[in-house]
Order: structure tokens, then C-alpha cells, then sequence
């Protein structure tokens, strides 16, 4: 199942992770360390953000690390462009009907 990224990245201990993992690769006591919640709770948000593609998991031995899949990113901003577009283009039609 695909989640959502636009509900991946709404909260804002998932931002905070990908923005520490978009640094460098973590263990997930490592991530956990960063934040005042259970290591099971940093789990689920890891998870989260595996379901939508931004972080990958990699077991080496006995640790799990994270790493931040920024290329998987795109897909916001493409919204994001064609926002901007449509946004321009509504301003400019705005202008026109002003002037």
C-alpha cells in the first residue's frame, strides 16, 4: 500500500526526520535520541515515510539504518509548480480585469 505523501509530510516529526536523515543515515536509536517519544512511535513514523517512498531502511547486522530518499520529493514539487502557474495565471487574469 502507497501512502500518501502530501499526509507524510504533514506532520512535523516526520519533516524533522526526513530533515535529519536528508543529512546523513541514522540508526533508529540514533533518530529516536532526537526526539521526546518512544522508540516504537519513531518506528511508526518511519514507516510511514517508507510506505510513500522517502526513507529506505537498510539492515546492516543487527541495526536498522535510515536514509532519506529525496528524489522521491519530486512528485511535491511538481504540485507545487503547478500551483504556481495556475496562481500566475489567476493574478494576471485579476490584473487585466482591474486595469
Amino acid at each position: 500500500m502507497k501512502r500518501d505523501i502530501f499526509k507524510a509530510i504533514a506532520d512535523p516529526t516526520r519533516r524533522a526526520i526526513l530533515m535529519m536523515l536528508a543529512k546523513e543515515s541514522l540508526n533508529l536509536n540514533a533518530v529516536t535520541e532526537n526526539f521526546k517519544i518512544s522508540r516504537p512511535a519513531i518506528s511508526k513514523h518511519i514507516k510511514i515515510l517508507m510506505e510513500c517512498g522517502l526513507v529506505e531502511v537498510e539492515q546492516l547486522g543487527r541495526e536498522r539504518f535510515c536514509k532519506a530518499q529525496p528524489d522521491k520529493l519530486d512528485e511535491i514539487l511538481e504540485w507545487i509548480s503547478e500551483y504556481k502557474v495556475l496562481s500566475n495565471e489567476q493574478s494576471h487574469i485579476l490584473e487585466n480585469m482591474l486595469e
